[in-house]
């Protein structure tokens, strides 16, 4: 499982890998409201990663372990 960092820029999110040197805008979050935030992750390139789903957004950016998704 990698750690990834996500953060947010002009309302924009991003997932970068820093292992695999990959960042890249995530498209889709599973859990994106007031009272979860996580889940699965789809990128723009179509992989996705998952990570534990939180109570609600964090303040961005966060770093946390993530594993491959189904897209991957």
């Amino acid at each position: 499982m990698p750690n990834v960092m996500i953060r947010e820029n002009e309302g924009v999110m991003t997932l970068y890998v820093p292992k695999r040197d990959l960042e890249d805008t995530i498209t889709s979050i599973e859990f994106d409201s007031e009272d979860a935030w996580g889940g699965e992750l789809t990128l723009g390139d179509g992989s996705s990663f998952i990570i534990d789903k939180m109570p609600g957004k964090p303040d961005l950016p966060i770093t946390v372990r993530a594993r491959r998704g189904a897209g991957e």
